[in-house]
């Protein structure tokens, strides 16, 4: 055994940065799931041994009944450039050095399932347990062996308790969008928009948005008017083929049907149907592309008057045949709508305009957008408004039914959000609030945003993860590009992940003890009731929270 060497489990809610004391963690001994939860715990690592040069490399064993369905991944740090924005926040965030590098991303084992472990620096492995329903109720000991590079020497090991409750977590009632962005695919890995390469990859990201629990992928018709400056332009991605032949239009869903039967194949929940006038105000058109009397070229942008005549009679023409297309395809009733993103009370004549101009073709389907001004939706404009979780309180007081919410980078202050500077606890806790509160949806603007603010230019992630200055790292993108096609988690992505199966967990308590016996059991002990804004900000919370819920759903089997 190796004396400077020490491992122990910790929490997947603890962040482990390099200047931090293996120590000041916590350890972890014992921990419950459901049969098919997928768990997240982790290892920290310390090696002392000044005969070390840089760092030691250990060959990781897992021994575990379990073991099949134990993955390990490095724990990455990741460069951060804003934390947070300057003159934003509250004491509720780990450190907002900037710049600085913050626990993040998570990687395969290098070298043949070989830990590197930095000499001095607190280290993490990231341990996923997914038994997938296949083992029945029980404690089961996962144990994990760190050995010299041959596999000949044991160097130090770590036991965790994994009990299996012997029950299923329900299927996931919330819907839940993270936007994705088929363009900034195509962009980072040079591929052509729709070709095969590009399709493959579309795929592997889809499946890792699935993978995390997003069930509405946003579904790009024409290109997305979304995080584009006036006059500006993202790169072409249109699934649907606009043609004008002698003034009058056709359309060809070729490739929209593609990509439906992708979505339907990973068992997508809502088909979202991208905006349909511009960000900030529902002013102009998207950019439209369309083959006029043999000529490619673009019909609709910046420079079209989104309630002038032209465009108007052309949306009720793509309507209908869209609607006609996805009616005989049968998922006419899985499809949303957006107007356009964000609007204000200043835009409300806009919006209403643009509301108009579709409102009788859609009428009986769901249109819904980012809104949190109350007085905006008490003009009725708004359908479904999804208002940011700093903004819920008059929408709560009013009773909205089927309430959804969202956040992005504005919501940096006392409410729960997914900033890489902020505790796993600040992230997972939304779980608990979207169950209290019978939040039906949520939305995030960014699984995969790899441009920069206005979409000018491509961001490697890797090295700027705020978007360059643009958010605060966390905010653009929960995954990764992998050189290969595929797509790489992070910490903040699953966290938010398991804040999900939390929900699920308390809605399975719920069927079995009522409603009032939940809340009770979610608010005991605490000196103030749990809202968006106030909450328990400490780990052993939610930690403690999930052991008694998968206590109670025990006592009933």
């Amino acid at each position: 055994m190796r004396e400077t060497l020490r491992v122990k489990f910790i929490s997947s809610l603890e962040k482990c940065f390099l200047d931090e004391k293996f120590e000041d963690k916590p350890e972890l001994k014992h921990i419950s799931m459901l049969r098919n939860e997928h768990l997240s715990v982790q290892l920290a690592m310390y090696e002392s041994d000044p005969a070390v040069y840089t760092k030691l490399v250990s060959k990781v064993k897992v021994v575990s009944e379990l073991a099949d369905c134990v993955t390990l991944r490095n724990v990455e740090q990741i460069n951060v450039a804003m934390p947070v924005a300057k003159g934003c926040g509250d004491d509720n965030y780990l450190r907002n050095k900037q710049p600085g590098l913050y626990p993040d991303l998570l990687t395969p084992l290098r070298y043949e399932g070989c830990a590197l472990i930095a000499l001095y620096d607190l280290r993490a492995l990231w341990v996923d347990v997914r038994p997938d329903g296949r083992y029945g109720a029980g404690v089961y000991p996962i144990t994990v062996e760190f050995y010299n590079e041959a596999g000949t020497e044991l160097y130090a090991s770590a036991t965790l308790e994994v009990e299996i409750i012997g029950a299923d977590l329900p299927a996931q009632s919330l819907t839940y969008s993270q936007w994705f962005y088929a363009d900034c695919l195509a962009s980072y890995y040079d591929a052509e928009v729709f070709s095969e390469r590009h399709w493959k990859i579309i795929e592997n990201f889809i499946k890792a948005a699935v993978d995390g629990g997003i069930n509405m992928i946003l579904t790009p018709v024409f290109t997305v008017p979304l995080d584009t400056k006036v006059g500006g332009e993202r790169p072409t991605c249109q699934l649907v083929d606009v043609f004008v032949n002698n003034g009058k239009y056709s359309f060809a869903f070729d490739k929209l049907d593609r990509w439906i039967n992708l979505l339907l194949k990973y068992k997508i929940k809502v088909i979202e149907i991208s905006h349909l006038f511009t960000q900030w105000g529902a002013a102009h058109a998207p950019k439209i592309m369309a083959t006029v009397d043999g000529e490619y070229k673009k019909i609709f942008g910046w420079e079209t008057d989104a309630h002038g005549e032209e465009y108007g009679a052309f949306l009720e023409e793509f309507l209908t045949a869209l609607l006609a297309f996805l009616k005989a395809k049968g998922v006419d009733q899985m499809c949303y709508y957006h107007i356009s993103d964000e609007p204000h009370l200043d835009h409300l004549d806009n919006y209403l305009a643009a509301k108009k101009k579709i409102e009788k073709v859609l009428e009986g389907y769901t249109i819904l957008d980012a809104l949190s001004d109350f007085e905006f939706y008490k003009t009725g404009a708004v359908m479904c408004p999804v208002p940011g979780n700093n903004s819920l309180d008059p929408f709560l007081e009013a009773g909205v039914p089927n309430l959804w919410t969202y956040y992005c980078c504005s919501q940096s202050d006392q409410v729960s959000n997914r900033f890489v500077a902020m505790p796993s606890a600040r992230n997972r806790i939304m779980g608990v609030q979207m169950y209290k509160h019978n939040i039906v949806g949520f939305l995030q603007w960014g699984f995969n945003f790899y441009y920069n603010r206005f979409s000018d230019c491509l961001v490697n992630p890797y090295q700027d993860a705020s978007g360059d200055f643009f958010v605060p790292a966390g905010d653009a993108f929960s995954v990764y590009p992998k050189a290969d096609g595929t797509a790489l988690d992070t910490i903040h992505y699953l966290v938010f992940k398991h804040g999900l199966e939390d929900m699920r967990a308390l809605q399975l308590c719920e069927s079995l003890y009522g409603r009032d016996y939940v809340i009770d059991l979610i608010e005991e002990d605490l000196d103030e009731k749990i809202t968006f804004k106030r909450y328990p900000k400490d780990a052993e919370y939610l930690l403690d929270l999930r052991e008694r819920v998968n206590a109670a759903i025990k006592a009933k089997l």
